[in-house]
């Protein structure tokens, strides 16, 4: 007979979490990070700090946003406690660190090679990624991989100078090119390159942000713009689809749908027939979402747990870390914030509303 346990947490960053019954631990205090729908998190996204040196333009204002204070923000023995409980305690086995800009986390090569030396419950060491603009990567790259660090994915919108210049509000492309030379020459395979496609921004770099990654290596992935950044600057109506990026992507290349499963991976992959072996991705986060899929948990730069990135609700961790709580006690209100997950993100619902925290500040 399965018993269970209701666990009241403080109420969270946005609106409250009401107390919910959840299957028990074992003995030892594991459980996994199911929700209500039967999914299971087995990958957490952690933000190591809100701060950023670009200011691009669908993300935050020229002036850029109030920063956390340091005392608000996880410290490195806060952060790193939360990665060993996730694997030991919740069944975590795939890390991605985020930002903000996770290149400004002083400590982050150590926390890399923390994370990387923890044994999941497949015994396997677990799997760690990195989620970066690109700037000061070339000076990183190597350190990185030898911390442990295994993939790393590098957001870039077009290789045009002046395009990136308007777009990021800082002069920086060849920098950028450099870390994704670097992240290469490191050997953090795969490298994958991020681009979202914005209507009347950078519909005109789809092609040729396909072709410098074709001819890099690199994976490239194509995002739909999600209502993330300042607010009233998305419609729904006026979005690039993953339907447009193909039509683009079809008059020069040929493409087929990749052979091996997606699983819970978000990209849908395209096998290129005039680069063997090479592929393209688009991530259709809005028109074709995959919240049945997803395998996410998101903890942000000051301590909170949030269980999908367009979540309205947040169950923070902090408080309860500097009270004296437990391994156990934090495993407990975790797993009870992703039991309470929604079935989807609901942006087509008329009621959709668009998270208080932008991408920089929830972590990507």
């Amino acid at each position: 007979m399965t018993t269970h346990l209701t666990l009241r947490t403080s109420p969270p960053h946005q609106g409250g979490t009401p107390a919910v019954d959840l299957p028990a631990a074992g003995p030892q205090g594991q459980r996994t990070l199911l929700d209500r729908h039967g999914r299971v998190a087995r990958d957490l996204r952690v933000s190591l700090t809100d701060r950023c040196n670009l200011r691009c333009t669908y993300c935050m204002p020229a002036e850029g946003l109030e920063w956390l204070p340091t005392e608000q923000s996880l410290s490195y023995t806060e952060v790193t406690r939360l990665i060993r409980i996730a694997v030991e305690l919740l069944g975590i086995r795939q890390i991605r660190f985020t930002g903000g800009e996770p290149l400004l986390r002083r400590e982050l090569a150590e926390i890399i090679a923390f994370t990387s030396a923890l044994r999941t419950d497949e015994d396997k060491p677990v799997q760690t990624a990195l989620t970066t603009n690109g700037l000061g990567l070339d000076k990183k790259a190597g350190k990185l991989h030898a911390a442990g660090l295994n993939r790393i994915n590098i957001s870039l919108d077009t290789i045009d100078a002046e395009r990136y210049k308007t777009l990021t509000r800082r002069d920086r492309l060849k920098d950028v090119l450099a870390g994704i030379e670097a992240a290469i020459d490191a050997g953090l395979e795969p490298v994958k390159i991020n681009a979202v496609v914005m209507p009347g921004v950078n519909e005109e770099d789809i092609v040729p942000l396909a072709r410098y990654c074709l001819e890099q290596g690199a994976q490239l992935r194509f995002i739909e713009q999600m209502p993330l950044g300042p607010r009233d600057q998305w419609k729904r109506s006026e979005m690039v689809t993953a339907a447009d990026i193909l039509a683009h992507l079809q008059q020069e290349f040929s493409l087929t749908p990749a052979v091996e499963p997606r699983g819970s991976a978000p990209a849908a992959l395209w096998e290129v027939a005039e680069y063997p072996g090479e592929h393209i991705g688009v991530i259709a986060s809005v028109t074709h979402s995959f919240c049945g899929d997803c395998d996410r948990s998101r903890l942000t730069a000051d301590g909170a747990i949030r269980n999908c990135l367009f979540a309205n609700t947040e169950t923070p961790l902090r408080e309860l870390l500097r009270s004296g709580a437990t391994d156990t006690e934090l495993a407990t209100a975790w797993a009870q914030a992703m039991w309470g997950k929604l079935p989807g993100h609901g942006i087509d619902d008329p009621g959709f509303l668009q998270p208080r925290r932008t991408m920089s500040a929830i972590g990507g």
